[in-house]
């Protein structure tokens, strides 16, 4: 698993602009195989985030907010399991961070700024 840590780790060092989709598709296809027999909890969602990876980086123009988004989720929940990984807890907290940096955390829906400067509820008079 060592070489995995590393060439994602390098991957993202270099910049993951410059990584052709295919080889970004092949190193998930990598984890996700080594993650599909871990049974520990957060597993399954950082599965079912990089199975909707692979299928943006597999698509003709991938969506590059849904990418970072995912990237993003995915290092979240790559640190949360770090501490059950045993002798790899170093090496996935650390890529957890670099996902974590490499995406931005993106809400569920857009921020309405107009509807915030402007809320419907009365202010109370003083």
């Amino acid at each position: 698993m060592a070489v995995k840590f590393a060439g994602t780790l390098n991957a993202i060092n270099r910049g993951l602009d410059g990584t052709k989709a295919a080889k970004g598709a092949d190193m998930v296809e990598d984890w996700e195989a080594a993650l599909a027999e871990v049974d520990v909890t957060g597993a399954k969602g950082i599965l079912r985030d990089l199975a909707a990876l692979r299928k943006q980086l597999e698509r003709g123009e991938p969506d590059a907010d849904r990418i970072h988004a995912l990237l993003h989720r995915l290092g979240v929940a790559t640190v949360k399991i770090a501490d059950k990984a045993g002798t790899s807890q170093e090496k996935l907290k650390a890529l957890g961070e670099a996902l974590t940096e490499a995406g931005e955390d993106a809400p569920d829906e857009e921020e309405d700024t107009a509807a915030a400067a402007a809320p419907k509820r009365a202010r109370k008079a003083k």
